[in-house]
């Protein structure tokens, strides 16, 4: 699923919400990717989260857009991480996988690792749902947790000093 926050909220009939929201997921589109507006994105579903408004509520709703094909999704975010900048009628806006709880807090976990390794140019990328990669010695590794790099790194001096007291 893909999820676009600060985006601003409207009338609640369900059919005139989904229209809304898939002609300000086109708009986001063609405004900020304009390489990417005319491929014709399939969406299968549109919501707000959370259904109903809250006034105490400071900041605006997010649309969940699910599309009908992952390739599209990931289209989209790629496209969005390289722009960094994304903006909704001049407002800046993020767009970003929508992830449960669970994945969220198990991805990071990660983080202070992802940061090491990315000071020390070892390309590090974060896998679905969870998983860390990076490139050593020419080879691309995969570690499904910390026990397991942790593991690895013992047989490895230099990886297991540049990730001392992380792991």
């Amino acid at each position: 699923m893909l999820s676009i926050f600060s985006c601003v909220c409207w009338p609640s009939v369900y059919l005139l919400w989904r229209n809304v929201m898939e002609n300000i997921f086109e708009e986001i589109i063609a405004g900020n990717f304009p390489n990417l507006k005319d491929t014709g994105f399939k969406i299968q579903e549109a919501q707000r989260a959370p259904n109903k408004l809250n006034p105490n509520r400071p900041t605006p709703r997010h649309i969940i857009i699910k599309m009908a094909k992952v390739s599209d999704k990931e289209r989209i975010l790629k496209a969005a991480r390289e722009k960094q900048n994304v903006t909704y009628k001049g407002t800046p806006i993020r767009i970003s996988a929508d992830f449960s709880t669970e994945t969220l807090q198990a991805r990071r976990e990660w983080q202070e690792i992802f940061k090491v390794l990315k000071g020390k140019n070892m390309q590090p990328r974060i896998l679905y749902p969870a998983r860390i990669s990076f490139k050593i010695e020419g080879e691309i590794k995969i570690f499904p947790n910390k026990q397991k790099l942790k593991e690895y790194s013992n047989t490895k001096p230099r990886l297991k000093e540049i990730l001392k007291g992380l792991l």
